[in-house]
């Protein structure tokens, strides 16, 4: 069928959502806007090739070309964090950590990371995923009075189990971590460290997050997020890693393929060596530079405080268990964020006490902190309106209730007249990609 004569519902939802992201404001800090030439590479004929192997070492003919460009992916991500092995071939990052938890714990092997509901991620050891379930995770969990991370426990819980390795990173965490105090534990047990830096990995390569090379033996990083690339994820492997078991970089690769996949998405690879380039340019370095400063002020803003590019927000002032209802009711007025769990969190992690919001997209889109200022002022005004729509301690009666706040929330006139007023600023601020 020819291209010009092929009609698609799928081209006008994608047209659908392009006026969504164009008028509207992305505030979930895992959230960004890749540049059109990342684009460019994830559309290419590159999607077409089968490259099942590594390079060098395929099971398919026809890769030279191929394997020249995995070659230059993984120079750039060496030289962009100033590591000496770097596998680019996980599909995301999930199966990145589940990769490098196999080959480091085993199956049945003690892990050791934050909390879920204390900021930490589904993989670094969570019940509900498989990384709570192959492995005996062990979590460790933020103070619940200033929400730092408590490295006295996380000492205590390391000589107590033995880990074969500790999760050092973070999903919901505003601050910045102590990659030293990690590694000074790590030592004392004599286990491996890994730092997954998916969130703030544009932080860290330039400059604005301590660097976690001199001290962490893997690396875990997504390429979206802060990267600002395509969907995708790396595994880097540091000195002191190699240092330890000079395999180890043989190791994680052969984890990931032939271990969980088959093989790699050329284009995405791609596509991530693109926005590695990226990632080099001062242009970059300014860029996150100006995500850090509009998180600092949203956040001031909004009564908390962050050093990243993202903001935890609890709503305890405005309720209990207001997580899902805020989400609800700034999506209504055209702000994207997420419901999110907070230390301690007194309601449930399905209908949480907070909103996760960060800077990132509305950064690349050219915002700064005068525009977080009147953003954060749109935020508060939504807020108010779910005051007194607290989550039932009853479980029976939530489904119901979450059923009329959500017809409550489309038809409130303030929420309508927000949203006007955010499509009319959002739409003056391009978007890559659309026009």
């Amino acid at each position: 069928m020819e291209r010009e004569n092929m009609k698609s519902k799928v081209f006008e939802l994608i047209k659908k959502e392009a006026h969504r992201q164009k008028f509207g404001l992305e505030m979930i800090p895992s959230e960004n806007y890749t540049s059109e030439n990342v684009m460019r590479a994830m559309g290419s004929i590159l999607t077409n090739k089968y490259s099942e192997g590594h390079p060098g070492a395929r099971y398919y003919g026809g890769n030279e070309v191929i394997d020249e460009i995995e070659r230059y992916a993984q120079s750039l991500a060496n030289k962009l964090f100033g590591t000496e092995h770097a596998i680019v071939q996980p599909h995301s990052g999930s199966p990145a950590n589940l990769a490098v938890a196999l080959e480091l714990a085993g199956s049945g092997g003690t892990t050791l990371g934050l909390n879920l509901i204390s900021g930490g991620h589904l993989t670094h050891g969570s019940r509900a995923s498989w990384t709570g379930k192959l492995f005996n995770a062990v979590n460790y969990n933020v103070n619940p009075e200033n929400w730092h991370i408590d490295l006295n426990e996380v000492r205590d819980l390391a000589k107590k189990h033995k880990p074969k390795f500790i999760w050092v990173g973070t999903t919901a965490y505003p601050y910045k971590l102590d990659y030293k105090g990690f590694a000074e534990i790590a030592d004392e047990v004599g286990c491996f460290l890994v730092a997954d830096t998916s969130h703030i990995s544009g932080l860290i390569v330039t400059g604005l997050h301590p660097d976690p090379v001199p001290y962490v033996d893997v690396i875990t990083t997504t390429t979206h997020k802060t990267l600002r690339g395509p969907r995708g994820a790396m595994i880097l492997v540091t000195k002191q890693g190699l240092g330890k078991d000079p395999d180890l970089g043989k190791r994680l690769e052969k984890s990931v393929m032939p271990g969980l996949q088959g093989g790699p998405h050329d284009h995405q690879t791609a596509a991530i060596a693109i926005a590695l380039e990226e990632a080099m340019q001062p242009s970059f370095t300014s860029y996150m530079e100006q995500v850090v400063k509009n998180a600092k002020i949203l956040a001031k803003e909004l009564g908390t405080d962050s050093e990243t590019h993202l903001v935890l927000k609890s709503l305890t002032e405005y309720g209990f268990g207001m997580g899902y209802q805020a989400q609800f009711a700034l999506e209504e007025a055209g702000i994207t964020v997420n419901k999110n769990t907070i230390p301690g969190e007194p309601a449930s992690p399905f209908y949480p006490s907070g909103i996760r919001l960060g800077s990132p997209a509305l950064t690349t889109r050219g915002m700064d902190e005068k525009d977080m200022i009147k953003i954060a002022g749109w935020i508060k005004e939504v807020l108010e309106e779910i005051r007194g729509m607290d989550l039932p301690k009853e479980q029976s009666a939530r489904a119901p209730f979450l059923k009329e706040v959500k017809y409550k929330l489309k038809e409130n006139k303030n929420l309508k007249r927000i949203r006007v007023e955010i499509e009319s600023f959002a739409g003056k601020f391009p978007v890559p990609g659309i026009f």
